[in-house]
C-alpha cells in the first residue's frame, strides 16, 4: 500500500512529546501497512483483527495497546491509505470518524 503521509505520524509525536510512547507502535503499523495489499474492508480485517471498518472506505486502527487511535481512509482500487487523524482515545471521542 501507499500511504499519505507518514509526517502527519512523525508531526504527532515530535510536536507532543508526551506522545513520544506512539512512535514505535506507529512506525510498527506504518512499515506493516505499506507490505499489505488491502483489496477490501475484509483483507484489513483480517490483517488487523481490532480494526473498525466504517462506511467509504474508513477504517480505526488501535495503536499502542489501545492508547491511541488512528483513522485512515483507503482508496482500495488505487491501494492508498490517506492517514486522517492519530491522537489519544479522548482526542477521538472528540471528532467524527467519518468525517474527518
Amino acid at each position: 500500500m501507499r500511504i499519505i503521509a507518514l509526517s502527519t505520524l512523525k508531526n504527532f509525536w515530535e510536536d507532543n512529546p508526551e506522545y513520544l510512547d506512539a512512535k514505535e507502535p506507529t512506525l510498527t503499523w506504518h512499515k506493516h501497512a505499506l507490505k499489505a495489499d488491502w483489496k477490501d474492508p475484509a483483507a484489513v480485517k483480517a490483517d488487523f483483527g481490532n480494526a473498525s471498518i466504517l462506511q467509504d472506505g474508513r477504517v480505526v486502527f488501535n495503536i499502542a495497546g489501545n492508547k491511541y487511535r488512528l483513522i485512515v481512509w483507503i482508496n482500495y482500487p488505487y491501494r492508498v491509505v490517506y492517514i486522517r487523524f492519530i491522537g489519544t482515545h479522548r482526542q477521538y471521542d472528540n471528532v467524527d470518524a467519518q468525517t474527518i
